[in-house]
């Protein structure tokens, strides 16, 4: 028996969910860390930008510039998304994490969403035509609520399908 076929046989057919509970879809779903990957991005994307949508048209934004910031700052997201989440579960796969405690989470979150201010307050201050400190304020606004939204959306999408592969699956 080669390695690979050593380690593929010791990945449970049920993926692992937080706190160590078998995953609610009871089988694995993705063939590949990047299936996963993509799959988790652009589902919280769609659901961002009905969310962004919402938020700025409620504090009174035209429904048509919320529109458009929800969708530039999802297509930014996206991309940071598919890198930042590449670059991380490649870090928790150096230091040989198999699962993902709290304080994973909130680092993950924080580091994630700190790219993205840093990014999205000059677009959302040319789109809304408003100065670069509104622009901040209210990004940091959205940062709050998304804050609390990734979190959730990770311990969610984790509960539901499973965490990733065993970081031992990578190790050759």
């Amino acid at each position: 028996m080669t390695a690979q076929e050593d380690l593929a046989q010791n990945i449970p057919e049920v993926p692992v969910g937080p706190g160590g509970r078998d995953a609610l879809v009871g089988r694995r779903i993705f063939r590949s860390p990047l299936a996963r990957r993509i799959t988790y991005a652009v589902v919280f994307e769609i659901l961002a930008v009905g969310f962004t949508t919402l938020i700025l048209a409620i504090l009174g934004n035209d429904s048509g510039s919320s529109f458009l910031v929800g969708v530039v700052s999802s297509t930014v997201a996206l991309a940071w998304n598919m890198l930042f989440n590449w670059g991380f579960e490649a870090f928790e796969r150096r230091i040989g994490v198999t699962h993902r405690p709290w304080y994973m989470r909130v680092t993950h979150a924080v580091l994630f969403e700190g790219g993205l201010v840093t990014m999205l307050v000059p677009a959302i201050a040319w789109i809304l035509s408003i100065s670069l400190l509104d622009a901040f304020i209210l990004e940091i606004g959205l940062l709050i609520f998304f804050l609390i939204y990734t979190a959730i959306y990770a311990w969610i999408f984790d509960r539901v399908f499973g965490l990733p592969e065993p970081a031992a699956h990578y190790q050759r």
